[in-house]
């Protein structure tokens, strides 16, 4: 395994984050400790989950099977750099979702329960709310982290000026502000590299790619989908928008004698300003087929390829401009 500093902050996470979505909703609690305990054998520290995954409202199903997880010892938790999130719906009574000052440390405290610890590594916000000022919010995040309750913060689907703003105020708190982004990223959406990823190099902001396979487009999904995900209707309708460049995909992966999710996950892993994407497997094999992405490093020449069928975007605003 490949270790790396979470954006300019000196803690050291793996290069593959283990995204637990799957957890619950689609992978029994047996296997997902199974999952887990093989992603520490693989040499994987870094565990990402949410509030609201398991999509039961306020149950936190997910963090509930982490948390079990943590409960059966043997240094389980010490190994781990815990992640989590707030900003979704966790009820029905007022202030139980978004980023209030209110929110933010009931939900803390809500996830330390479920995951039966007493602080959480990096706590990330969902998604941006445009309602609560800066100010607001690190004053709460300044008494979680007085606490001990949360050590690092981090976001979510942000945009690049949020996250100068977001940091420009913590700045002038004294506070260390964020030190990740969640985005989505891969070689099907490459948006984040006009504003985005710059903003996160220049602030010292390390970034983890969610869906990095692109929905399950860039996995075979045409050669060796094994998933039934071809029956879904938005990942027909995006295949049906794709084909082309899906096939030319598939037989390059193919020429360099390696599975395309590989491929796809080695690529995310070369992109300038990634720390970690992250991986969602929901079987044992899909985890140990991950790893492998570690062991491919993608030429010059392979990436001109790679880039003619999937094109990026320059940053901006050579992007649109001049």
């Amino acid at each position: 395994m490949e270790y790396t500093q979470l954006g300019r902050s000196g803690l050291n996470v793996s290069r593959l984050c283990l995204g637990t979505m799957n957890f619950g909703p689609k992978t029994t609690e047996a296997d997902s400790f199974a999952i887990m305990d093989r992603a520490l054998e693989l040499g994987i520290n870094f565990f990402d989950t949410a509030d609201v995954y398991g999509w039961k409202r306020g149950e936190g199903v997910t963090e509930q099977i982490v948390g079990r997880w943590f409960a059966q010892g043997g240094g389980r938790r010490e190994k781990v750099v815990l992640a989590t999130k707030c900003y979704g719906d966790m009820g029905d009574w007022p202030n139980e979702s978004r980023l209030s000052a209110l929110h933010i440390r009931r939900a803390v405290e809500g996830s330390l329960k479920r995951l039966q610890t007493d602080f959480i590594d990096l706590h990330q916000m969902h998604h941006v709310f445009r309602e609560s000022p800066w100010e607001e919010i690190w004053q709460a995040y300044e008494t979680l982290v007085q606490q001990g309750k949360v050590i690092y913060v981090g976001s979510s689907n942000f945009a690049g000026w949020h996250i100068v703003k977001a940091n420009e105020a913590a700045k002038s708190r004294h506070f260390l502000g964020l030190v990740s982004e969640q985005s989505k990223y891969s070689l099907v959406e490459r948006s984040i590299e006009m504003d985005v990823v710059p903003a996160c190099i220049d602030y010292g902001v390390g970034i983890m790619p969610w869906s990095p396979l692109g929905g399950g487009l860039l996995a075979g999904i045409l050669s060796g989908d094994k998933s039934g995900r071809r029956g879904d209707e938005q990942i027909k309708a995006s295949i049906e928008k794709h084909h082309s460049q899906i096939v030319a995909w598939e037989k390059l992966c193919e020429k360099l004698g390696h599975p395309p999710a590989d491929v796809a996950t080695a690529w995310t892993l070369q992109r300038p300003g990634i720390t970690a994407p992250i991986i969602g497997p929901r079987t044992m094999s899909q985890l140990e087929d991950a790893n492998r992405a570690l062991e491919i490093k993608l030429d010059a020449g392979t990436l001109e390829k790679i880039e003619v069928i999937w094109p990026g975007y320059k940053t901006s605003p050579e992007q649109y401009a001049w």
